[in-house]
């Protein structure tokens, strides 16, 4: 920066305008004054602004808590004992939980849904979502069907889950194939009272299905459901007892040979959790 030169002048500055007195007494106006110009603040042109950063955008679905649920555990078939004590599911008492079934060729259930609820959660954190997951095949067996319902309520610090997605696949007979969403019921009984779930858990169901159909191309179930991939039931104690939205997913049917090349396919499930994630964002942002 060049050095300021002062030079000694009679008069005084006014507002920023420099007004001289000359020898003879007579006052000699500026140069702005002369040419009639009238300062003004408007007459200022203000310094640009230097523009702030635009905030980031949220993923879409942060601040939402999901619970998956991946159906049995790859160690239920050592416990045979302990899962099949029986528990209270509102309308009635049932296994704690059972081994889950299996394709011919012995790749089991229990494998394919820890499979795909891995690659459920990790889109869905992507998508900003904070995931629970009701176990990881960290314990020896279960939890029990009770138990895994009062994680999906308690997520959340307490207020509850968001979405609960159960992830299975069935175990019908040769010939039936497809996938299907399984809704809770109308159920009233002991401790179980799914009336404010019903309404949100549907809605849940029909985005899941039909995200589901179009990401992995699979057909609705053509043994239940009437075409339309979803079966509504009451003997489910994950959904008796559950007091937050929540379906099963039947990803396909692992005793049709057709269906079960898909659900051992890497690439295959990939798809399945990304029609899973979809159908839950889309439910989730409304």
């Amino acid at each position: 920066m060049a050095a300021a030169v002062t030079v000694p002048l009679a008069g005084a500055v006014l507002a920023g305008w420099l007004v001289w007195t000359p020898s003879d007494g007579t006052e000699a106006p500026s140069a702005a004054a002369s040419s009639g110009a009238v300062p003004s603040a408007s007459s200022v042109s203000p310094l640009p602004l230097s523009p702030s950063a635009s905030p980031e955008k949220a993923p879409p679905l942060t601040g939402k808590v999901v619970v998956i649920d991946p159906g049995h555990n790859p160690g239920n078939f050592q416990h045979s004992r302990e899962i099949n004590k029986t528990v209270d599911i509102g309308t009635n008492r049932k296994e704690c939980d059972t081994t889950g079934t299996a394709a011919r060729d012995g790749y089991t259930e229990a494998a394919f849904t820890l499979d795909v609820s891995h690659r459920l959660r990790d889109l869905l954190e992507e998508r900003g979502a904070t995931v629970v997951l009701t176990h990881d095949a960290d314990r020896p067996f279960g939890p029990c069907i009770d138990e895994r319902a009062r994680i999906g309520n308690e997520a959340g610090g307490g207020r509850g889950a968001d979405a609960v997605v159960s992830v299975h696949a069935d175990g019908s007979a040769a010939g039936h194939r497809g996938f299907h969403v399984i809704l809770p019921a109308q159920v009233k009984a002991g401790s179980a009272d799914t009336a404010p779930i019903v309404g949100p858990s549907r809605t849940l169901g029909e985005r899941i299905a039909a995200e589901f159909a179009r990401v992995t191309g699979s057909r609705p179930a053509n043994y239940l459901g009437g075409g339309t991939g979803l079966d509504v039931r009451k003997d489910l104690g994950g959904l008796n007892l559950s007091t937050v939205p929540k379906v099963f997913v039947e990803c396909g049917n692992m005793r049709d040979p057709d269906d079960a090349a898909s659900l051992e396919d890497p690439g295959w499930r990939g798809k399945a959790a990304r029609g899973i994630a979809d159908g839950i964002t889309t439910y989730l942002r409304g």
